[in-house]
């Protein structure tokens, strides 16, 4: 199953509840404009896509990743997720994703800089502050989006920052965008944990996916009193169910690029640590990792999903029958795009925000998101987070595409 079948399942699990028609079903299941493009650099051909799902809300917003297996299937699946991502955060955004199917790690920083910029001379006219705003996705970072806002300016001949996020401070960046995914992954971790009546100091948690997100939400749920039992990386996974010291595993990850050299915990595989007993599990990798293959085996009690759509349709049934609650992507991971829009509203207005100021914005936003999808959860006995939140993110599209007079 491809992955935009599964939001296909996905959103025929809402259907009934919306009373969907035909017309917003095909709306919602279509994108505005797929636009792809073959970037040759020195001789090796790659190819790159810029996609924007829905714009009712207002201008696109999503990220750019470059990765060996990115394909248009997935590109279409993340700016959909985007369109909800924004919509359930109450911003002023619709969802768009973009993606070069290139491995980053095989390519040097003088390479990585070609690619950069050829991929904004191929999708310029697509993009901008008011059109669709570009920001760092997997394997991407702030020094290729000031790359990016370099060639965007230089090829429109002014200045416009607002037209991509998660750019370097010097360039108008944000000092919040660094850790803001795990940071917001952690707000809604504890809202969720006080509404169960648990504490972080009696729970357990696994993460697989130790780059950027899993590596700050360990270190933001270490020092936050949770015990953090294993983590793991592309190359491996580590286990010591008394607890990690996270700043060490860091530490060993930083020095030898993967948490598997780390000597004080017991060596695992990817699968053996996403089917670990714990009471939280934290998938910051890549999607489909949880499948109707093994979510049988899944022993956490909580799924929090700071990757997008790591968990499949069918196995999402699995889970909900077994009693375990996913926490879904949409909501979950939406730290980063709430502080994104804080970057760009300072770019645009020329303001710049306290960092006090945009932390507040940050966790407003996200217990305002949390508590309507919490409350729909529990009032919709049959449906889960997942449908909850999704519920909450169409009908907010359904509505502004209406209010413009494309749907009756």
């Amino acid at each position: 199953m491809s992955i935009f079948d599964n939001i296909k399942r996905n959103l025929e699990k809402v259907s009934d509840y919306l009373s969907l028609t035909n017309a917003e079903k095909e709306l919602l299941l279509s994108h505005k404009r797929i636009t792809k493009a073959t970037l040759n650099i020195n001789g090796k051909v790659y190819e790159a896509w810029r996609i924007i799902h829905n714009d009712a809300l207002g201008p696109a917003k999503g990220g750019i990743r470059f990765h060996p297996n990115v394909c248009e299937d997935e590109v279409k699946s993340l700016s959909f997720w985007m369109s909800l991502k924004t919509s359930l955060a109450g911003l002023p955004y619709g969802g768009a994703k973009g993606g070069v199917k290139i491995n980053p790690k095989e390519l040097s920083e003088e390479e990585l800089e070609k690619v950069s910029r050829a991929y904004i001379r191929a999708f310029h006219e697509f993009i901008g502050e008011d059109k669709d705003i570009p920001a760092p996705d997997v394997y991407t970072n702030p020094k290729i989006m000031g790359w990016m806002l370099d060639e965007f300016e230089k090829i429109k001949g002014r200045h416009e920052p607002g037209m991509i996020t998660g750019k370097p401070l010097e360039l108008g960046g944000c000092v919040l965008r660094g850790d803001a995914t795990s940071k917001g992954g952690k707000i809604i971790l504890d809202l969720f944990l006080e509404e169960e009546g648990k504490s972080p100091e009696k729970t357990n948690v696994v993460i697989q996916g130790f780059g950027n997100a899993g590596m700050n939400i360990a270190k933001m749920l270490h020092d936050a009193g949770y015990n953090v039992i294993a983590v793991s990386d592309s190359k491996g996974g580590i286990v010591d169910k008394t607890g990690l010291d996270i700043e060490k595993v860091i530490k060993t990850k930083k020095e030898t690029g993967s948490v598997t050299q780390y000597p004080k915990a017991e060596k695992i595989s990817n699968k053996e640590l996403l089917e670990l007993e714990t009471d939280v599990l934290i998938l910051a990798a890549l999607e489909n990792q949880i499948t109707k293959e093994n979510a049988e085996n899944v022993k956490a009690e909580v799924i929090l999903e700071l990757a997008n759509g790591p968990v499949t349709s069918e196995a999402d049934d699995i889970l909900h029958e077994r009693g375990i609650v996913v926490i879904p992507d949409i909501l979950a991971n939406a730290g980063g795009v709430i502080v994104s829009y804080c970057e760009w509203c300072q770019n645009k207005t020329g303001h710049i925000f306290s960092k006090d100021y945009m932390e507040k914005i940050l966790e407003e936003k996200l217990t305002q998101a949390f508590r309507k999808t919490y409350d729909l959860y529990k009032e919709q006995k049959r449906f889960s987070m997942r449908n909850a939140a999704y519920a909450i993110a169409i009908r907010r599209i359904l509505d502004a595409e209406k209010a413009r007079g494309n749907l009756d």
